[in-house]
């Protein structure tokens, strides 16, 4: 809604509208992070669902945009951490963070510093729980020595599929919640995007995955979720939010959108059931041209 996807659409009084109605429509989960915009989503979610004690609200810290080169690099120091956590409250009008996340582990600084800098902010209870994005098995339990890990955030889709191998039966060993972040592949899962041709801001510009060759290659595992989803009378969106699904109870999709008919058509997703053939049918797609970054 307020940073690298299509940013010449970004409009926050749709968004705001989006918001509203995604809660009326029965979401309970909204996921943000300080470095969306960077700090505009906070305020966009913020204003907009700040008072409700009916949702839950996650953000992260952990990225911040480097002035010399305008891209993101991680930055997990104890006293960063502690600022932007209180930066992040202010922005999100509320006294508690109900999620937290280490949005990446950085190189430069022992991980049980951050996790124990977060965790320390449970304790002073400005935060209710804790979680890390794109993280191994064994950041994981190194971090889970120190205090428990509620959810871990990674890239699950149709065409990313790393995360099935360890990181999600992790999830599920530790009664944590993982997150799928881009479950429709930064939208080309959902049919939508048959040539390229991005504006520089968009983060698709310089995606090997989104180059005319890929997404012309890629169109093979669209052509497998379009036979399914005829068979259910779905969008193609729909039949990847369901995949996604239909890989574990723990397993939450989280699909972005900006506009009120996709964030309609992806609840929808929900209700659509998959049958044991269809998952077989799905998991057999090729693999992905392009790699993910």
């Amino acid at each position: 809604m307020s940073a690298e996807y299509a940013p010449a659409e970004i409009d926050d009084e749709r968004s705001r509208q989006v918001l509203g109605r995604a809660v009326q429509l029965g979401v309970r989960f909204f996921d943000t992070a300080d470095v969306y915009g960077p700090f505009t989503n906070e305020r966009l979610v913020g204003g907009a669902l700040s008072g409700r004690d009916d949702v839950l609200i996650a953000t992260k810290a952990g990225l911040v945009i480097d002035e010399a080169t305008g891209h993101s690099r991680p930055r997990g120091d104890p006293a960063y951490l502690r600022n932007a956590c209180d930066a992040s409250l202010a922005r999100l009008g509320t006294d508690v963070i109900d999620l937290y996340y280490l949005h990446r582990v950085d190189p430069q600084v022992p991980l049980e510093e951050s996790w124990g800098a977060l965790a320390d902010l449970v304790a002073a209870g400005k935060v209710r729980a804790l979680g890390l994005s794109e993280v191994t098995v064994a950041q994981l339990d190194r971090a889970q020595a120190i205090h428990p890990v509620a959810s871990v955030q990674s890239e699950l889709s149709l065409w990313t599929r790393g995360p099935l191998e360890q990181i999600v039966p992790w999830c599920r060993a530790h009664g944590a919640l993982f997150a799928a972040y881009a479950p429709l592949g930064r939208g080309y899962l959902t049919g939508s995007l048959r040539s390229a041709g991005f504006e520089p801001t968009d983060i698709r510009f310089a995606n090997p995955r989104f180059t005319a060759e890929a997404i012309s290659s890629n169109q093979a595992i669209l052509a497998v979720i379009e036979g399914v989803a005829k068979r259910h009378g779905a969008s193609l969106g729909q039949v990847a939010i369901a995949w996604t699904l239909a890989q574990g109870e723990h397993v939450l999709p989280i699909p972005g959108t900006k506009r009120l008919n996709y964030l309609e058509e992806n609840i929808a997703a929900a209700s659509l059931s998959l049958t044991e053939a269809d998952l077989a049918t799905l998991n057999a797609a090729p693999p992905p041209a392009g790699a993910r970054y």
